[in-house]
């Protein structure tokens, strides 16, 4: 059975939904919660300590503070979740498994909703690998910078559902100490294919050919997938000579 400060949490929750309360709003006083719920002060508080903590209000002291209905930013969130994967041994296929279904889905949700300065952003994002790296650190920048055009698409999308859930996993591919091990070997296909399938969705998204968008989203990211699965049969054999396959 839970115990009454997070019953508490709960009912609070509950009241900020039902009252359609938005960032910024306050919520009743301390005593008034108390009488509403018939609850100790110090479970009063521990609720609110406990609704601070996961970022859904925050308190303010002093004359005219209170707690307060929060914004929750969306990269204190993917921390939060973030901390539930970080001793999880987190797989390429994983990560790709969602992405080569979620991201056609994404790609297509932004088909015929771009503005001119939205396609620019794209193509500013593109401009960082022109050309090829030179050496190994301008190829692990690029492999970073690569991501930021589907970054791009993540804020235009606007399912947020759809947009949290791959956001998340790009996240992923920037910080997995797997994936920067990944990044940090030479492989000039993923630079090739990387943008030659990013040009190729500009054009289809110009066209508002949505079944187009999907269909060269989902070959990107399959192949992605399987220059990536290459790697990190590398990586994962320099690190675990023990499971070496003879």
């Amino acid at each position: 059975m839970a115990k009454r400060s997070d019953q508490v949490a709960d009912a609070l929750k509950g009241l900020i939904a039902e009252h359609r309360l938005k960032p910024g709003d306050r919520l009743p006083q301390e005593k008034e919660l108390m009488v509403q719920f018939t609850a100790s002060k110090g479970t009063v508080r521990e609720a609110l300590q406990a609704l601070d903590t996961q970022g859904l209000i925050v308190t303010r002291t002093g004359p005219g503070g209170g707690a307060f209905v929060a914004d929750v930013p969306p990269d204190r969130a993917m921390s939060l979740l973030a901390n539930y994967f970080y001793f999880k041994d987190i797989t390429i296929h994983d990560i790709y498994q969602l992405r080569v279904n979620l991201e056609p889905e994404l790609a297509a949700s932004v088909c015929g909703r771009l503005s001119n300065d939205d396609f620019q952003r794209l193509q500013n994002t593109m401009t960082i690998y022109d050309a090829p790296p030179k050496n190994q650190q301008e190829e692990h920048s690029q492999r970073l910078a690569e991501l930021s055009f589907h970054e791009v698409l993540v804020d235009l999308c606007p399912n947020p559902i759809l947009s949290f859930t791959c956001k998340f996993l790009l996240g992923l591919l920037k910080n997995l100490r797997l994936c920067h091990d990944i990044y940090d070997l030479p492989n000039p296909d993923l630079w090739e294919t990387g943008r030659h399938f990013q040009m190729q969705l500009l054009v289809a998204l110009k066209r508002k050919d949505e079944a187009e968008v999907r269909r060269v989203m989902r070959a990107h990211m399959v192949c992605a997938e399987r220059l990536m699965q290459a790697q990190e049969t590398i990586v994962l054999d320099e690190f675990l000579p023990s499971k070496r396959i003879t």
